[in-house]
């Protein structure tokens, strides 16, 4: 039998979740997975008030979730899932012991006991090695795309606009036509109309991909202006138009004058290009993985990589380096060996300005 919900219990997750949202600026996305953990735990734990709290229904709740095991998949539950749960409840009852009704009930150190063991952090937080498509394969990938009707006309020019800007998924869906500026090769990401990750501002300058790519978008952009009529405020990327048939079947109609409401619509594009090149599927945001290998294969110096990372909407190029630039396992097998015959890869004056670098924009983050 399901227990009932409690009153004040319900009360305080919504005033948790108006606290992140409004104090913290949580984004919608962020706010679901904190409400999705509260609620595990809450129906774990029969719905029992959060005033009578204590540290063993935690200690339980975390031996339940160890033992629970994926709705679709049947497999356990990821280590990262696990983690990011508790550190949502972690960060809730720190909350809650704060408030007036609960500061003689719960101490701040109780929520201590959602910390997930050390071996199970480490697990979650690894850095591993992100497999994404290499330049050519991508260019394969557009070559193996069709370009006859509208749609599909839009479908190979994302694809292309991805590689050639680096842009997220989310933000692609809500670019319009004033946010790229073909003649100077460059792209506003707007937060204040962009759905940019962290509300970021920034412009990114095309990346040198190859000019075949860089035609694509350019034929796109002058398509939308030139045949349709698009205007600046319309959709760089707008949705396919849906409309009855001669035989009052539903099927698509050209396009429309509208924004995807989501980036599902980019990611399935994506799940049939890529099989139809005869590749593995790679999503949207493997993208910019293949973009900072590719600065690796270009031997940037210090100032180009520090270019290169702003061009990605990163304030540090350690989250470059750390985020996106692991290098995969048979470069580094590579790399290792060379490093036995001299001369060295990189100049000392190279290893000088990383250094530099690095030290400088950790000093930035100390201030």
């Amino acid at each position: 039998m399901t227990a009932k919900r409690s009153p004040a219990n319900e009360r305080m997750k919504r005033a948790y979740l108006h606290f992140l949202k409004d104090a913290k600026g949580r984004d919608e996305a962020s706010l679901d997975a904190v409400a999705k953990a509260i609620e595990r735990f809450d129906e774990y734990n029969r719905r029992r008030d959060f005033k009578k709290f204590h540290i063993e229904q935690a200690r339980a709740f975390k031996a339940h979730l160890a033992e629970q095991r994926n709705a679709r998949t049947r497999a356990p539950l990821s280590a990262s899932t696990v983690c990011s749960t508790l550190a949502a409840l972690k960060a809730f009852f720190k909350w809650l012991s704060g408030e007036p009704e609960y500061r003689s009930r719960l101490k701040s150190a109780d929520a201590d006991y959602f910390n997930p063991p050390d071996n199970l952090a480490r697990i979650a937080t690894a850095h591993r090695h992100k497999p994404c498509p290499t330049l050519a394969q991508i260019r394969a990938v557009l070559d193996a795309m069709p370009a006859t009707t509208e749609p599909e006309r839009r479908d190979r020019a994302l694809v292309a606009f991805a590689i050639l800007t680096g842009a997220r998924d989310r933000a692609i869906v809500s670019f319009k036509l004033k946010h790229i500026d073909i003649e100077h090769d460059l792209l506003e990401q707007d937060a204040r109309e962009v759905r940019t990750k962290r509300a970021k501002t920034f412009t990114t300058w095309f990346f040198p991909v190859g000019d075949g790519i860089r035609q694509i978008v350019v034929d796109w952009v002058g398509f939308l202006r030139s045949e349709k009529g698009f205007g600046p405020e319309d959709p760089l990327f707008p949705k396919t138009r849906v409309a009855p048939g001669a035989e009052h079947e539903f099927a698509a109609r050209g396009l429309d004058r509208v924004h995807w409401a989501n980036a599902d619509p980019v990611r399935a594009i994506f799940k049939e290009a890529f099989p139809r090149a005869g590749l593995p599927y790679s999503n949207p945001h493997s993208f910019r993985n293949t973009l900072v290998q590719l600065a690796y294969d270009l031997g940037l110096d210090a100032e180009q990589f520090k270019a290169w990372s702003q061009n990605l909407g990163h304030e540090s190029c350690l989250t470059t380096f750390s985020s996106y630039g692991t290098i995969p396992p048979h470069r580094q097998a590579e790399i290792i060996r060379e490093l036995a015959a001299p001369p060295p890869r990189m100049s000392p004056g190279f290893v000088r300005q990383i250094r530099d670098l690095v030290q400088s924009e950790l000093k930035a983050e100390a201030r």
